[in-house]
This record gives structure tokens, C-alpha cells and sequence, in this order.
């Protein structure tokens, strides 16, 4: 049993009962699964399961959110590409890469890397963990597979998509409070540091080690509280 993968690798050709069937299966964005029998080098395909994946709501609202970070949204799937394109179509996703194999993931990563693009990838399975590796950022679901955990570079406790974006608006946020505790702190020395050594000493500003000591100190706290802030971070 297999999908189109396993047609093509076994020269299997179609009856018309079940190419007409799975022509429908994929008009409903359905997935097709083959029951093939191989007898002395011939192949033929005795039936054609459809199946349906239920789009989950949180994953629509996932890739919104992902649309207002204005980062655009790639699938890769085993799946046939009628399906796959009617998925992307429903959930608005920006590029497909369909009937990719298991072994192929790591090198779509890599096409992607090539055309300049930074790249996180999502995954949960076996198979996922070459790409997971691969991707500039490897998001591995708790929920999934050992392998993919160890992956991963970040791992989702939830098995929920929409903390993909969430993990994303704390990367910004966490980055933007670490170059606000820079210019804090490199505020005092930049400012603090001459005044000690006397530059000004000759139009009378002089700055006593016991105010210095105050600044450095006051210095630290603004930066903790700055810090401690981010707690407050909108997700």
C-alpha cells in the first residue's frame, strides 16, 4: 500500500474505475492511498482508499498569525498535489512542496537556505528530524516522535501550531529588551567612565567614586527591571 510514490516506482498504470476515483478524491482535496498486488514483476492496483485530513481550526489561525509577522508559509507533504494545493488554497499557504519523500525533506530545506531564505521548520515525525536539523531553526512538537525532539532546536510542549508564532514574538521581544539592557548599560560607561577620569574636571564636573558607585548600581537595577518587563511581552 503506498500513494503515488509507489505507482511510479512500480510502473503501475491505473484501471479507469480507479483513476476516475481518485480524480474525485482529489477535487475534494482528498488523499489517495493504493492497494497494489505485484506478481511476477507485474504490478497492478487493486483498490484506492480516500482518505481526509481534518484542518484543525488553531492551524488556520496559526498561519494567519505567521501572515502578520510577515513570514510566509511553506508546506511540504507526501501528499499528491491536487491535495496538497487544495489545502494551501483553504489555508492561504504561500508555497508547496507535494509528493516529497521522506528523505527528500532535508533537501527541500536546503533548496529553500539556497535562495537566501532563513528557514524554521515544524515537525513531529522520524522523518522530520533531517529537516529538523537542516532548517536554520528546528521546532519540533512535544507531542512527537523522541527523534524529532532531540532535532529540534525549540520544542512546543503543546501540540498546538499557533505557538509557532508566539515563539517568534518572544524571539523579538527578547531581543529588543537585550539591546535596550546594551544601551542602558553601555549608556553609564560611555558617560560615567570619562567623568570619573576627569575629563570635565577643568569646568568643574567631577564625579565622586561614591556617585559612581550609585550609577553603577542604579545602572544594574534599571537593567533587571527592564528585563523582568518582558514578562509582560503580549503573546
Amino acid at each position: 500500500m503506498g500513494g503515488p510514490a509507489l505507482l511510479r516506482s512500480r510502473s503501475v498504470r491505473l484501471p479507469p474505475s480507479i483513476r476516475d476515483a481518485t480524480e474525485v478524491a482529489a477535487q475534494r482535496g482528498q488523499a489517495v492511498v493504493y492497494l497494489v498486488e505485484e506478481t511476477n514483476g507485474n504490478a497492478a492496483a487493486l483498490a484506492a482508499f480516500a482518505v481526509a485530513d481534518v484542518i484543525r481550526p488553531e492551524s488556520r489561525e496559526a498561519i494567519e498569525a505567521l501572515h502578520q509577522e510577515k513570514i510566509e508559509v511553506v508546506m511540504l507533504t507526501g501528499d499528491s498535489r491536487a491535495v496538497a494545493q487544495a489545502v494551501a488554497a483553504d489555508l492561504q499557504i504561500d508555497q508547496v512542496f507535494a509528493e516529497v519523500l521522506p528523505d527528500q525533506k532535508a533537501g527541500k530545506i536546503t533548496e529553500l537556505k539556497s535562495s537566501g531564505k532563513r528557514v524554521a521548520m515544524v515537525g513531529d515525525g522520524v522523518n522530520d528530524a533531517p529537516a529538523l536539523l537542516t532548517a536554520d531553526v528546528g521546532i519540533a512538537i512535544g507531542a512527537g516522535t523522541n527523534v524529532a525532539v532531540e532535532a529540534g532546536d525549540i520544542v512546543l510542549v503543546r501540540n498546538d501550531p499557533r505557538d509557532v508564532s508566539r515563539i517568534i514574538r518572544l524571539s523579538r521581544a527578547t531581543y529588543r529588551k537585550m539591546i535596550q539592557n546594551l544601551w542602558w548599560a553601555a549608556g553609564y560607561n560611555i558617560i560615567a567612565i570619562p567623568l570619573a577620569a576627569g575629563v570635565l574636571a577643568g569646568q568643574g564636573i567631577v564625579l565622586s567614586p561614591a556617585v559612581g558607585a550609585v550609577l553603577m548600581s542604579l545602572s544594574t537595577v534599571i537593567v533587571a527591571i527592564n528585563a523582568q518587563l518582558l514578562r509582560r511581552a503580549r503573546l
